[in-house]
């Protein structure tokens, strides 16, 4: 009885054995990467597809623009997944607080939004500015008097003229359009007299119409971007910001930048001081 007792506890004692064994094996690369501690962390940022140069939808169909390739620098040297989410403009609140995306960043005005989120320093100083046809004769704001000017939805544009409420009231209407591609349209084909953008939007559009339009040289306002967080999260908006000025100390914002001159983006204007 004794002995079949001592054989029974040798094969307990065997199988916990074996048990502990195959717990503490380590897993083979390709079974450990599906495991969520060992994923990396997704980084979704927010931005609206037709803002060049921050934002836009490339020649080949991918996503592209300053901010973008700036966002994508701060995951590679995070370790983090880069994913840009595309959003409607002005359902960028909902689409923060309902957890679909990690941050607003896309030439996203601070001016006016100070206490709705959560904010890195700014990265860039944009004026608003007015473009209109280079045969209008306007030169000035004061021009627009009776004018039909566009601009897109819930853009700081939009916000910048409405903070104007003199300046607004004299124009013959404030008509407002999903994106810029359509404002720039409508204001080729006559339909409107004036389309308020920020400076790097419009000098975006101006390329091969320099003869068409103009930049007005009053500008509507100066206003600075930022990286907006939902209200609250300030340590991921300090922990990206971080990895941000190392991109702009070491040069590497620079060269991202030179990438996108073409596409409007003016350099001077990158203001990496906090």
């Amino acid at each position: 009885m004794k002995k079949t007792i001592i054989i029974i506890l040798a094969l307990v004692m065997l199988l916990g054995c074996l048990g502990a064994c195959a717990k503490t094996e380590t897993p083979v690369a390709d079974g450990g990467a599906d495991k969520p501690e060992d994923a990396a962390r997704k980084f979704t940022v927010g931005f609206d597809a037709e803002f060049p140069p921050f934002g836009f939808i490339a020649a080949d169909g991918s996503y592209d623009g300053f901010d973008l390739a700036v966002a994508e620098e701060v995951c590679k040297r995070s370790g983090w997944e880069f994913v840009a989410q595309p959003i409607a403009w002005d359902a960028k609140d909902a689409e923060l607080s309902g957890g679909n995306i990690d941050c607003i960043w896309n030439g996203f005005t601070y001016e006016g939004r100070e206490d709705d989120y959560s904010w890195t320093p700014a990265y860039y100083d944009s004026s608003i500015v007015m473009v209109v046809r280079a045969d209008s004769g306007i030169t000035a704001l004061a021009d627009l008097e009776g004018k039909n000017v566009i601009t897109q939805a819930d853009s700081s544009a939009l916000a910048a003229l409405n903070d104007d409420p003199i300046l607004t009231d004299s124009f013959a209407q404030l008509l407002e359009c999903a994106d810029y591609n359509s404002a720039f349209m409508e204001l080729e084909m006559g339909t409107a007299d004036a389309v308020a953008a920020d400076i790097g939007v419009a000098e975006y559009n101006m390329v091969g119409k320099e003869d068409k339009f103009i930049v007005m040289e009053e500008p509507i306002s100066v206003e600075t971007y930022a990286i907006g967080f939902l209200k609250g999260n300030d340590a991921l908006a300090e922990e990206v910001w971080k990895v941000v000025k190392e991109i702009a100390d070491d040069g590497t914002m620079a060269e991202i930048a030179d990438k996108y001159v073409e596409y409007g983006l003016v350099k001077e204007n990158i203001c990496i001081i906090g």
